[in-house]
C-alpha cells in the first residue's frame, strides 16, 4: 500500500502541494485528477521518489521513500513524455532496466512486443507517438513492480491505441498484483477504469471518492419550468448547464428536501439522467478540465 501523509512541496519557494492525504490499496487503480497547474505531475513524481517534499512522508508497504530507498525498485513512473528513451535500442533498453528493476523479466518483455506487433530490432525512436506510449507501457509492466505512475498516458494518441492502452492496463490489474495511479484529464477513460479518484485543487486534496460509491452520493436530474428558475433554489445545487428553461442538475442523493422543492414549484420537465466523472469534477473544481 502507498500511504501519502501531510506531504507538501514547494519549487523555487512557490508552493506547489500542500498537506496531501491519501492511500493506495493493493490491486486498484487510483485516478488522480485536477486542473492544469493542480499539482498532479508533482505528486507522482514525489510518490516515485524522483523529488522530495518539503514537508510528510510517502511510505509504499511501511517503508519510507526516501529513508529506504530500495522501495523504489517497486515503483514506476511513466511520464507523458517519451524523450529520454529515444536514444536506446528495442534491446540496449533492457539492460538498463534490469539495473534498475532486478526484477525485470526479459522474456515477458519480448513476449508483450510480439503481442503488440512491435520489432525486436531497432531504435525506440523510430516508433510512433502511440507505439513510444505503449512501449513506454510494456517496459513498466515488465519490471514487475508492483505500483506504476502514469502521467496522461493516453494524451494526443488516436482513438484505435488508446483502446490498445486502456485494455492492456485493464489486463495487467487483473492479471497481476499492480497497483496503478493514473493522472490524466480524460475523465471518460478514468472513469472506465478507476476504483478511486483523488481530486487536487490548488495543491490540496479536495476530495476523493470510490467510483463504485459514486451514484449513491449524486443525483443529475434536468428540470425545466414554465416561468424562471426558483431562485430560492440554487443555493442547494450546482448548475451543471443550462439551455432556456432546461437546466440540468446535480444534487446531493440524500438531499430529499431540495428534490422536494423542485418538485414543488411544478416543472414541465423532471427527469434523472445518468451521472459522470466529469459531473462530479465540474461541480467540484468549477469549469473546464483544461484550463489553467
Amino acid at each position: 500500500m502507498i500511504k501519502v501523509s501531510g506531504v507538501s512541496k514547494s519549487i523555487h519557494k512557490q508552493p506547489i502541494l500542500n498537506d496531501v492525504h491519501f492511500t493506495v490499496k493493493p490491486g486498484t487503480i487510483t485516478g488522480l485528477v485536477g486542473r492544469n497547474g493542480a499539482g498532479k505531475t508533482t505528486l507522482l513524481r514525489l510518490i516515485s521518489g524522483i523529488l522530495q517534499p518539503s514537508e510528510g512522508a510517502i511510505t509504499v508497504n511501511e517503508k519510507n521513500v526516501f529513508q529506504q530507498p530500495e522501495i523504489k525498485q517497486d515503483i514506476v513512473f511513466v511520464p507523458d513524455s517519451t524523450d529520454a528513451l529515444k536514444t536506446y535500442s528495442i534491446k540496449e533498453i533492457v539492460k538498463f532496466y534490469q539495473v534498475v528493476y532486478p526484477n525485470f523479466d526479459q522474456d515477458y518483455y519480448f513476449s508483450l512486443l510480439e503481442q503488440f506487433n512491435f520489432k525486436k530490432h531497432g531504435k525506440i525512436k523510430q516508433f510512433s507517438k502511440g507505439q513510444k506510449a505503449l512501449f513506454s507501457l510494456i517496459l513498466a509492466f515488465s519490471t514487475n513492480a508492483k505500483y506504476i505512475l502514469l502521467d496522461e498516458p493516453t494524451d494526443g494518441l488516436d482513438v484505435i491505441i488508446k483502446k490498445q492502452i486502456l485494455q492492456f492496463i485493464a489486463d495487467q490489474v487483473a492479471n497481476k498484483d499492480v497497483s496503478i495511479i493514473i493522472s490524466s484529464h480524460r475523465l471518460d477513460e478514468l472513469e472506465r477504469l478507476a476504483d478511486h479518484i483523488v481530486v487536487l485543487k490548488d495543491g490540496a486534496v479536495d476530495s476523493q471518492m470510490e467510483m463504485d460509491q459514486l451514484k449513491q452520493q449524486y443525483k443529475k436530474v434536468q428540470v425545466a419550468y414554465q416561468h424562471k428558475f426558483p431562485a430560492e433554489i440554487s443555493e442547494h445545487v450546482e448548475v451543471l448547464s443550462q439551455t432556456g428553461r432546461v437546466s440540468v442538475l446535480l444534487i446531493e442523493a440524500d438531499d430529499k428536501g431540495t428534490e422536494a422543492k423542485l418538485r414543488e414549484h411544478e416543472p414541465i420537465l423532471y427527469e434523472e439522467l445518468a451521472l459522470t466523472l466529469e459531473d462530479i469534477f465540474v461541480a467540484k473544481l468549477g469549469g473546464d478540465l483544461y484550463v489553467s
